[in-house]
């Protein structure tokens, strides 16, 4: 007989199912997402359904005019695709305002704002891949943001902690500090200017004559033409903003193909370097050679090989990426073998890097490129970002959707009458006209939001991602390697006590560097704390079970069973459905 320890082993139970399957970063998300499912839309169908209903659920977080990145897995045509879901500076941004007016600095306000995407981004899926119209599939948003949800303790939490933000703005505090304070765990919490906001999208869709795509055509203009959009270029008008009519007439998300490598037999596909993605497969380059089982799973040198290649991803990472089209990006080369072969060697066994590692030079695929020497360390204890939930869905006919949508409601202002913050994302760009993810009329930021797919051949898929900012990528490093290396059941993997460095520039405004910093879960033992240290990790602890260390959500599907197997992070309100 088995014992009751080894059978009761994550605190919560993979979910498990043959037909269909949602893994999202709010319980209510999830649902509306399977009932999408069970109405007979496919995976496209319900992941465009609750990655809209988490903009509602967490708006906090995530905007309904945010960003959205998106990947695909087309199970008829067997491709994957990605949706860069992510807005460009307006056409009239002056980068020397930043400089002349700004001390350098992308102020918490209106001129951090960019295009936003998440709604063509959803539209364009839908357009593509889906079969259900817009309506269909934002009609769970609407009824949370017109009926409420029930206002849960983290969400609470983070608007309190953020009061002062929410303040500065009597369009956002009327909607966050409903009677001057923050709303209440157990009370009901409305948004009945985004559900109209919403609805209005819907009522144009209705209003077209024509079929399907006609009809998700007609809400993106409502969206980019009607009156949302007159609505959002007024204020910034009147306030200094520089978002203008054709910025949101002419804007398009990009459909390009993903970035993919092998690691050990599975194939990883991320969106491109326009994100922070491309630097999951980078480390996975770096430790593909490493007997890593043999290290001992969070063991003390687990978790040093783990970060020092993560280090050596994220130093890359600052000086190479940025958008495509305006900058150039090895990506051939950073993902090579020769580049990463020579990458490995700064690697010590004994030893941490004390801050960042110099970059590496993939041009001639020599392990020692630029080093940073003008950034800002700062010693108090990094907190991390905000911002940001995840949705992955499989279906019955082997589609895979994974989406990271985001943007916060508290560095910009709500525009009033319509419940929306449009994308504040410029915050992840850098006023240093060098950089490549520098300002620039019609550049994108680099975004830390990255949807990730795994795919072993004729074994299983696995959709999987996290919020979490710059500890996104060694979250999902983490759970995957848990999975693929340790055997570990989704739910296992994402359970599993977690660790992330902070010895980079952060990828956000003010872009705090904290050399050294390496934060653990407290589940760690004393041990492995004190062995970080000796090998020159300058470690703090997080509590056992914290929402900083992100909230994965991942589902395995088997491609031989059929049986799909998800897992929702308990440090968040994440949750999966399924059957």
């Amino acid at each position: 007989m088995s014992n009751p320890e080894e059978i009761f082993n994550s605190y919560r139970p993979a979910i498990t199912g043959t037909r269909h399957m949602v893994s999202a970063g709010h319980y209510l998300a999830a649902h509306a997402g399977f009932e999408i499912l069970e109405s007979g839309g496919n995976a496209i169908d319900a992941g465009c359904a609750a990655g809209i209903a988490l903009g509602v659920l967490q708006s906090d977080l995530v905007n309904v005019a945010g960003v959205a990145p998106i990947i695909i897995y087309h199970a008829q045509s067997n491709k994957v695709i990605t949706i860069s879901g992510l807005g460009t500076w307006p056409k009239r941004i002056d980068p020397e305002i930043f400089e002349e007016k700004n001390l350098g600095s992308i102020p918490e306000n209106i001129l951090r704002t960019v295009v936003p995407a998440a709604p063509d981004a959803w539209i364009t899926a839908l357009e593509l891949y889906g079969t259900k119209t817009f309506s269909d599939v934002a009609s769970a948003a609407i009824r949370f943001a017109t009926d409420g949800f029930t206002m849960y303790p983290l969400m609470a939490s983070l608007i309190e902690e953020n009061k002062s933000n929410f303040q500065r703005w009597k369009s956002t505090a009327d909607i966050y500090l409903p009677d001057g304070k923050p709303p209440e765990v157990g009370r009901l919490f409305i948004q009945s200017d985004l559900g109209k906001t919403l609805q209005y999208m819907v009522d144009e869709e209705r209003g077209a004559k024509g079929d399907r795509k006609v009809g998700l055509n007609a809400a993106r203009d409502a969206f980019y033409r009607g009156d949302i959009a007159q609505a959002i270029v007024k204020y910034h008008k009147d306030n200094g903003g520089y978002l203008r009519e054709d910025d949101l007439e002419e804007f398009k998300v990009g459909l390009e193909e993903p970035v993919q490598i092998n690691y050990k037999g599975t194939d990883i596909y991320t969106c491109g370097p326009w994100c922070q993605g491309p630097a999951l497969q980078q480390i996975l380059r770096i430790l593909e050679k490493f007997d890593l089982t043999s290290l001992g799973h969070n063991s003390p040198s687990y978790v040093h090989t783990l970060v020092e290649a993560s280090k050596l991803a994220f130093s890359d990472r600052h000086f190479y990426y940025g958008d495509p089209r305006f900058v150039e990006v090895p990506m051939e080369s950073l993902l090579s073998s020769t580049y990463t072969d020579q990458r490995r060697q700064l690697i010590d066994s004994n030893k941490a890097w004390p801050s960042m590692p110099p970059a590496g030079d993939p041009y001639h695929y020599a392990a020692y490129g630029p080093t940073l020497n003008s950034e800002t360390s700062q010693d108090e204890s990094p907190t991390g970002s905000l911002d940001t939930s995840y949705v992955c869905v499989t279906d019955r006919h082997g589609n895979i959707f994974s989406s990271t949508p985001s943007d916060v409601a508290k560095d910009s202002p709500i525009i009033p009458g319509t419940g929306l913050c449009p994308s504040s994302r410029g915050s992840q760009s850098w006023t240093d006209p060098t950089h490549p993810s520098s300002v620039e009329p019609g550049k994108r930021p680099r975004l830390t939001p990255n949807p990730a797919l795994a795919i072993r051949k004729n074994e299983f898929a696995v959709p999987f991602g996290t919020p979490g900012g710059d500890v996104q990528i060694q979250a999902m490093l983490q759970c995957l390697l848990n999975l693929i290396e340790w055997g570990m059941d989704p739910q296992q993997s994402v359970e599993a006590a977690r660790f992330g460095s902070y010895s980079f520039p952060d990828s956000f405004e003010p872009h705090a560097y904290h050399p050294g910093k390496l934060m653990i879960e407290s589940r760690f033992c004393e041990h492995t704390y004190t062995e970080l240290n000796r090998l020159g990790h300058l470690t703090e602890f997080w509590p056992e079970w914290t929402w900083r260390a992100g909230a994965v959500c991942m589902i395995q599907s088997d491609l031989i069973s059929g049986i799909q197997t998800a897992g929702a992070d308990p440090r968040r309100p994440a949750y999966a459905v399924g059957w």
